[in-house]
């Protein structure tokens, strides 16, 4: 439980929370221009990592670049999230929209931490800057029209006792589950229904605010016995897991009866030299996943041929591997290192130890991957350089047509590099709404789609 007075948050319980909606002095986005203006009097794109800003100049959001963005906080940062399907459809685009997440905490304390669980609703598109001037009585119905458009978030949060490292949730059944990797060296389920509840009803969060009490979890596995960020759901088989830890061991745990225990082999799947940083399931073979680690390499295992992997790349970055993600629907890994590089491998000629695409963009470690889940060709990363980028391998050279001056030497694949944030962590796209992408850092959450995707 929190000590009184340790708490982070601003609100704890169901309290309504406002995000800030685009425009915000603090807004510093993708597509930037430069407040200073050149010799013409002429805004120009910054494009971060080209050059350093000069004095005097400040980073202005281009709103025109984005079709939505949003950003919130909550109190403490959320190093990892992930998104909870829900019932409202798939390929949404229209607003206002609603979406489901799933958190946890960094705080400065190990009782200072959370288990979140955040609907954010009301969210609308960024609208075009109004031209001229307008009367009082257009004012005034402007500024109805705009409280009725705030973006809302309601928050179950749940006390869990030391910092969570990362968190994946899925769906099994009715049940809906968190994976939850904290520092305290244990991987733990927890079954977020009453927080679901909660969220979506305000008879339920005063319920269940009265009946707080430390996040208590459905199973936990200590036989890491250290703490780890690896860990994934089975998008194939319901409830199957695989966790890795930051002394190299992998362990696959079963889903048994009843959905509330695991079976998980006491003996690890253990090629890697150094930490397991990331891991992936395969979208189509049941028994199959990726790992990479600090030692450099990416393996492909078999859960049906234990201990060693199936196949590797050895040397795969130059440095620690710290995240990969593999297609939904294509034989591709893409692969981020500490060495700001981003890697494309297709399984297919993963045993050539070469990457069929290499990008050089972000100018500190990659911190994050994701292909997108519908549009294969499209994906994003995130790097320690505050920068969130997005992709499209089915660009060529030749589709390029005449380029701003300051931008012919960025890949014609690069779409868009989105700013704004500081330490950014995590990036992931909505499976349910077209194009929207959230990312979480040090300052806080951004819910965003751009222009380009």
């Amino acid at each position: 439980m929190s000590a009184p007075g340790d708490d982070t948050f601003a609100e704890e319980g169901g309290e309504m929370e406002e995000i800030d909606e685009v425009g915000s002095d603090a807004d510093e986005g993708v597509e930037m221009e430069e407040e200073g203006a050149d010799e013409d009097g002429d805004k120009k794109v910054y494009v971060p990592g080209i050059e350093p800003l000069r004095p005097g100049e400040e980073l202005e959001m281009d709103r025109s670049a984005y079709r939505m963005y949003h950003e919130c906080q909550t109190g403490a940062p959320c190093l990892s999230f992930d998104i909870l399907r829900d019932a409202d459809g798939e390929s949404r685009e229209q607003f206002p929209l609603s979406m489901l997440l799933c958190a946890g905490t960094q705080a400065d304390t190990a009782q200072g931490n959370r288990l979140l669980v955040m609907r954010m609703y009301n969210l609308y598109g960024t609208e075009k800057e109004k031209e001229g001037e307008e009367s009082s009585d257009e004012d005034s119905d402007d500024d109805e029209e705009d409280e009725d458009k705030k973006p809302q978030m309601e928050l179950a949060m749940m006390p869990h006792y030391g910092g969570v490292n990362r968190v994946r949730v899925t769906q099994r059944g009715e049940q809906s589950l968190a994976a939850v990797w904290s520092e305290k060296g244990q991987v733990e389920i927890f079954d977020l229904r009453s927080k679901l509840e909660a969220v979506h009803s305000s008879a339920a969060m005063t319920a269940f605010v009265k009946q707080q009490k430390e996040a208590t979890a459905l199973f936990s596995f200590s036989g890491h016995m250290t703490e780890g960020f690896a860990i994934d759901w089975s998008p194939t088989v319901p409830g199957r897991l695989v966790s890795g830890d930051c002394k190299k061991n992998i362990h696959v745990w079963e889903p048994q009866e009843g959905g509330t225990s695991w079976q998980i082999d006491q003996r690890p799947f253990s090629s890697h030299s150094k930490s397991v940083e990331d891991l992936q399931w395969s979208p189509t073979e049941a028994t199959v996943f990726a790992s990479c680690s600090v030692d450099q390499s990416i393996r492909v295992w078999d859960i049906r041929a234990p201990p060693n992997s199936m196949l590797s790349a050895n040397e795969a970055h130059t440095s620690d591997i710290n995240v990969i993600s593999w297609n939904r629907s294509e034989p591709f890994l893409l692969s981020g290192g500490d060495d700001g590089l981003l890697k494309v491998w297709d399984l297919r000629q993963f045993k050539s130890g070469r990457p069929v695409a290499n990008f050089k963009q972000h100018t500190a470690p990659i911190t994050s991957v994701e292909w997108n889940p519908v549009d294969s060709s499209v994906f994003a990363a995130s790097g320690a350089d505050d920068v969130v980028s997005q992709w499209d391998l089915s660009v060529e050279s030749c589709d390029v047509g005449a380029r701003v001056e300051g931008m012919k030497d960025l890949p014609p694949q690069l779409l868009f590099l989105h700013q704004g944030q500081s330490e950014i962590k995590e990036v992931h796209w909505h499976p349910q709404i077209t194009g929207v992408m959230i990312s979480t850092a040090l300052s806080g959450f951004n819910v965003f789609r751009t222009i380009s995707v």
